[in-house]
């Protein structure tokens, strides 16, 4: 389905989007980031937080060795800037197990609990994967449009245009 060379693109467009993220969350006001904008989520920080929530759980499902985030995933970081250091060290963390990622482990599967089934479940790794970054880009998705409706410049996402130096 996919190779580690897929994973490691997507880990680096995954820290590119961030960055530019965190470029404009880091000069945003706080109420400007925690004001509910009709989201799923509601505001800009508590979808970034689910987000890297996520990010965090699937890192500790696809590597023990990585800590599972605590509390309620749209409460993780209270503030734009802890986000911003949270954010950047989780996609250290990423790009790190994707450069270390192996065919072989994308060819097993991989079994979890799911806090949604409330039981454990198993699925091909490489669909995970997939899943992972599908994921990010979704709710990347949304804060784009809630800073675009927030008067704020919301970063190029298409990955045609990132450069080779991310």
């Amino acid at each position: 389905m996919i190779t580690p060379g897929y994973a490691q693109e997507m880990a680096r467009y995954n820290a590119w989007q961030n960055k530019q993220l965190i470029s404009v969350i880091k000069v945003m006001q706080e109420d400007a980031l925690t004001q509910d904008r009709g989201a799923f989520f509601g505001s800009l920080l508590s979808t970034l937080n689910h987000l890297l929530w996520c990010d965090q759980i699937w890192l500790s499902r696809f590597d023990p060795a990585f800590p599972k985030p605590e509390g309620r995933d749209t409460e993780l970081c209270p503030t734009g800037a802890a986000w911003c250091s949270a954010r950047q060290q989780c996609d250290v963390a990423i790009s790190n197990w994707a450069q270390n990622l192996r065919q072989d482990d994308l060819d097993a599967e991989l079994t979890w609990y799911s806090g949604i089934l409330q039981r454990d479940a198993t699925t091909p790794f490489a669909r995970t994967v997939v899943h992972f970054f599908n994921h990010q880009t979704h709710h990347r998705g949304q804060v784009h449009a809630m800073l675009t409706s927030a008067g704020q410049e919301a970063p190029v996402t298409d990955l045609i245009f990132m450069s080779e130096d991310g």
